[in-house]
């Protein structure tokens, strides 16, 4: 199978990160890069560069576009791929207003295009390893989760740390937790920059009674990336910052226990597993994967109504963080 020609807009602090990654997959040909800054042009000076996105856009031997840029330029550029007839991977958030996401989803239809969006969790063995555990029932029933994102820096000016950062959580609540999102509230304040929210904790509603509660913060002394699910059998944690023991297993929980009149309820506490999970870039695997969906005709785990769902979410706790906490219900 011939390679998936592509090209790339955004090769600066993360879109580098992408760019090595298709670089290095026999299944892809990057073909051309594109960015404004001429710095970053000249660090790709093998291969063939430009500061105009059109004439990638034109370029009938382009395939597929992947979109690394600021998040407000998400939505425009990938929304002109599309209409150019170019499959897309576009990083996260897909775009900042639901009706935006939602065109880019008909646009993909309509026009039988792939559009990946970058949930990179979501190809994380570790995640993907506790995601198994709950589809095979292992956890229980997941009562709720909850995730810290935090670091000092890298401080944004056109987006908040709420959008910069949950994404990420917001992917994996969706897919751990397998309910419909009803309502969400988010309390959030700037300390930097005025009206660039700075720290934020947001609490996501879903319709079976779980909840989410994501702590999201680029202005903390601490680098934390941890998510912590707790179901009615077992629990567990990914610490994406544990070295090679990024998940722990806690045979944890509460139990009924009627032997004991005094009380109806008892603490269950177990045993701690540290399982052994295979060491792959979870980047890699994401770039692999949206070829191989070009290449196989094969929907993306994170496709555009997967984006969409994020987007969904982020845009009714923009609104809630805006209103001063209030939970504001998601249509």
């Amino acid at each position: 199978m011939r390679p998936v020609r592509m090209a790339q807009v955004g090769a600066g602090y993360w879109g580098r990160n992408l760019l090595r990654n298709f670089l290095a997959l026999e299944s892809a040909e990057v073909v051309a890069v594109c960015d404004t800054d001429s710095c970053v042009r000249q660090a790709y000076s093998h291969l063939r560069t430009t500061d105009s996105y059109g004439k990638l856009l034109r370029d009938p031997a382009v395939e597929a576009i992947v979109i690394a840029t600021q998040t407000p330029l998400h939505f425009p550029m990938a929304q002109a791929a599309l209409q150019a007839g170019k499959h897309v991977f576009v990083e996260k958030p897909m775009a900042q207003r639901s009706d935006d996401a939602q065109q880019l989803v008909r646009l993909a239809d309509e026009r039988q295009r792939i559009l990946m969006v970058g949930h990179l969790l979501l190809y994380h063995p570790a995640f993907c390893f506790v995601q198994d555990l709950i589809q095979r029932d292992m956890l229980g029933q997941i009562y709720y989760m909850y995730s810290v994102r935090v670091n000092l820096g890298i401080i944004r000016q056109r987006e908040n740390a709420l959008e910069s950062l949950a994404p990420h959580d917001l992917s994996v609540a969706l897919a751990y937790l397998d309910q419909n999102p009803v309502a969400v509230a988010v309390d959030g304040m700037a300390y930097l920059q005025q009206d660039v929210v700075d720290v934020a904790f947001a609490t996501v509603f879903f319709d079976g009674g779980a909840l989410a509660h994501l702590h999201t913060s680029w202005l903390d002394p601490h680098k934390i990336r941890k998510v912590t699910v707790v179901g009615s059998k077992k629990m567990a944690v990914i610490d994406d910052g544990a070295g090679p023991e990024k998940v722990r297993l806690y045979d944890k929980g509460v139990v009924d226990n009627y032997a004991n009149y005094g009380e109806s309820l008892a603490i269950r506490s177990g045993d701690i597993h540290i399982p052994k999970i295979p060491t792959q870039e979870p980047l890699r695997i994401e770039c692999a994967h949206f070829v191989n969906c070009i290449q196989t005709n094969i929907a993306c785990h994170s496709d555009g109504r997967n984006g969409l769902a994020v987007v969904r979410i982020l845009e009714a706790a923009q609104r809630s963080l805006h209103e001063g906490g209030r939970r504001v219900a998601l249509s």
